[in-house]
């Protein structure tokens, strides 16, 4: 006997294999996807009639800052030195470890109402991130930040820290959570230092999550240090392969995408955080003609302002289409291909698409709406239509997180409120 079975669903289930399905039905058990199909003989505790929705694998953010739920509107509209120098960087001076739980779990509460159900996060007190994902039935692959800024014994301390937490978190909730090394960038960090922590991800088998080349200021500060480029010194001191999550890539040249192909780096393009701090815009056409691996993030909520993955591959497509002055450029099912196979791809490689044999992360999107209505073209309503607000169901590893838009996991009002007054508290500690 199954679990649960969806059926009378358009499923999209983003395997090259096995196309759309107009009517079909999707079967799981133990956590994971048994059988799709039009229709199924088995039968489960839990069925849910999905006609008129769509079914497809959840949206996976390759680059968050959880947390960072708290600092949302906090700081608009500024330059990037007076935005981090005047207001981030101060404010998360103040931060305690409450602080980054609360305002984790409101992160994870977004998530689930908003369709992602697996991300990336790179942060501080990372402990109390991993036990809001623990508690909210999410999937993360998580890592401690470390910013070493050619201090020694800064990066000594860092780097302990880092590797505690990866071995201490690694495989946690059920699997559901993968830990990585978190180097902050190439302009905040030696290449000493970098060469020592790929030398320890590789000793613990985990991955690397890191900043690269989100600004020409870094682009400018590497040539004035190295001599070259964040990418071309990644490469020269052995850095990169296909355990490295890059995030941002925005000042490439062609001889870098060239390199992050040939090394299987796995790119997060962070298209709304990317304008609002007018960072400039990443070459991902150029990108995935050549077969790099690009994936979608949102970055922190200080720099976007929300977690909503479908308002991020919407964005996505437009930017580049006028970027390149192409509006076949980033079509559709590509777009929602960077937001679940290739974001699975970069985290986990077991979701990401619905097939059986993969771990049951779907959400079920409703497209009866105004704005739903007519439909032609179900890829394409995903993407220039729908809203995170569509979700109407998600499931993480064959558990309902949300069920016909009710969180069964967590307490939304209480979530909310405590976030509201942690973030209220640390404003004002700020300004004290």
């Amino acid at each position: 006997m199954a679990d649960i079975i969806i059926k009378n669903a358009y499923v999209l289930t983003m395997d090259p294999d096995a196309g759309d399905l107009k009517n079909g039905t999707v079967v799981i058990e133990d956590g994971k996807i048994t059988e799709i199909g039009e229709k199924t003989k088995e039968s489960a505790e839990i069925v849910i009639d999905a006609k008129g929705s769509v079914v497809m694998p959840g949206l996976v953010n390759t680059h968050t800052h959880a947390a960072m739920t708290l600092f949302r509107g906090y700081a608009d509209d500024l330059q990037l030195a007076e935005w981090l120098q005047g207001h981030i960087w101060p404010a998360e001076a103040q931060l305690k470890a409450e602080d980054v739980y609360k305002g984790s779990l409101l992160a994870c509460l977004e998530m689930i109402k908003s369709g992602t159900t697996s991300f990336a996060d790179m942060y501080f007190f990372m402990d109390e991130t991993a036990k809001a994902v623990e508690a909210s039935g999410l999937r993360a692959s998580l890592s401690h930040g470390l910013i070493e800024l050619w201090n020694k014994e800064k990066g000594e301390t860092d780097l302990k820290e880092g590797k505690r937490f990866v071995r201490a978190w690694q495989g946690a909730a059920g699997g559901r959570i993968k830990t990585m090394y978190g180097p902050h960038a190439p302009n905040t960090c030696s290449d000493e230092f970098l060469a020592k922590v790929k030398e320890e991800a590789r000793r613990d088998g985990a991955g690397i999550h890191i900043h690269v080349l989100e600004t020409e200021a870094e682009l400018n500060a590497m040539k004035e240090r190295y001599g070259k480029c964040s990418v071309h010194l990644l490469d020269d001191i052995g850095f990169f392969g296909p355990d490295v999550l890059a995030a941002h890539c925005v000042w490439l040249s062609d001889g870098d995408i060239e390199v992050l192909k040939e090394r299987g780096v796995n790119v997060s393009h962070n298209p709304i955080s990317n304008m609002k701090l007018a960072s400039g815009i990443a070459p991902v056409h150029k990108m995935l003609e050549r077969g790099v691996n690009v994936s979608l993030g949102t970055d922190g909520c200080a720099s976007n302002n929300n977690l909503d993955l479908f308002e991020e591959m919407k964005t996505a497509a437009l930017l580049h289409k006028v970027n390149t002055f192409s509006p076949t450029a980033l079509q559709a099912r590509q777009v929602l291909k960077m937001a679940t196979v290739n974001g699975g791809k970069a985290l986990d490689k077991e979701t990401g698409m619905l097939k059986a044999g993969k771990k049951a992360d779907l959400i079920i999107v409703d497209m009866k709406k105004p704005h739903l209505i007519p439909c032609f073209d179900v890829p394409s309503h995903l993407v220039y239509s729908a809203r995170g607000s569509d979700v109407r169901t998600t499931i993480v590893d064959g558990k309902i997180l949300m069920d016909n838009y009710r969180v069964l996991v967590l307490d939304e009002e209480k979530v909310m409120e405590e976030a509201k007054m942690a973030a209220e508290e640390l404003v004002a500690r700020v300004k004290a």
